[in-house]
């Protein structure tokens, strides 16, 4: 990988002032100098997130803009950035440059897209959250990557696949959705730290908005998601589960919450032009756990 062009990394962050300090320390601990070329971009923000992002002076870049979207924030970073592989990071996940120089060099050969390993912060999670998590973690699609992990990196041609980010909630499933899994990885050695929500009511509203992105894709790019469909295996994975009775109760809890979300989901789908993004407040502390 060369040493002379920086690795970009955009960062969408909407009211994001107790965490982006801890994102970009990770970010930049132990990095070279002009190594990352990292842009913020602050949508619709009504706290101090742009003052902590331009306290780390010129080795962070920030935009601000009154919209509050995250695609629309995506898009002006995407303008505003040169360089290849690319990074979309979400502001409230711990990815540390070890992670992105072993993703990068993935991304040199013929992998168009790319995502870490995800690991999960349940210290301070509920046990009823800690349950869900330990289904949640054994899906096929979350053991793939690119959903729910909070980061995916695209190389040059990665990034040609698709002109702009669309309005959707799901950038990621929409940008996982444009490559086959021949053509993109999970890097199992380079991890990033995603942290749960403290209890059920912040997982609901979690999962909730996820599913909800799910049935957007599906209602607006049927052909795309039909091909994904097509990849998913669920059988082994509920196999798995049915073997281990210690993970019923477990079990148990992932269903409930599943049967909520996909009510809340469907009810807000029919009025999703008017869909107030959902998030979890409880893992968005100044102190990390």
């Amino acid at each position: 990988m060369s040493t002379h062009v920086p690795i970009s990394v955009v960062i969408a962050a909407h009211n994001e002032e107790a965490v982006i300090g801890h994102c970009l320390d990770a970010l930049l601990q132990g990095a070279r100098p002009n190594e990352l070329e990292i842009v913020v971009v602050c949508n619709g923000c009504t706290d101090r997130t742009s003052d902590v992002a331009r306290a780390y002076g010129d080795g962070v870049h920030v935009i601000e803009t009154p919209e509050a979207s995250k695609t629309a924030a995506l898009n002006l970073g995407d303008a505003v950035v040169g360089s290849f592989p690319r990074f979309y990071v979400d502001a409230d996940v711990t990815l540390a440059i070890g992670s992105i120089r072993l993703i990068a060099a993935r991304l040199e050969g013929d992998t168009l897209a790319a995502s870490p390993v995800m690991q999960v912060d349940l210290r301070g999670s509920s046990l009823a959250v800690r349950a869900y998590y330990r289904v949640w973690m054994r899906l096929p699609y979350v053991r793939e990557g690119m959903i729910g992990v909070g980061v995916y990196a695209l190389s040059e041609d990665g990034r040609r696949r698709f002109e702009e980010f669309p309005d959707v909630i799901a950038d990621d499933g929409y940008v996982r959705m444009l490559f086959s899994s021949a053509e993109r990885i999970r890097v199992d050695d380079a991890p990033v730290l995603v942290h749960a929500p403290g209890g059920l009511s912040d997982l609901v509203r979690i999962k909730t908005r996820s599913r909800l992105g799910r049935y957007e894709l599906r209602q607006r790019f049927p052909g795309l998601v039909g091909t994904e469909r097509a990849t998913k295996s669920y059988r082994n994975a509920a196999l798995a589960i049915a073997a281990r009775p210690w993970l019923w109760p477990a079990a148990m809890v992932y269903a409930a919450v599943t049967l909520q979300t996909r009510r809340r989901a469907g009810r807000q789908l029919t009025a999703i032009d008017s869909y107030v993004w959902e998030r979890d407040q409880s893992s968005r502390r100044s102190e990390r756990r």
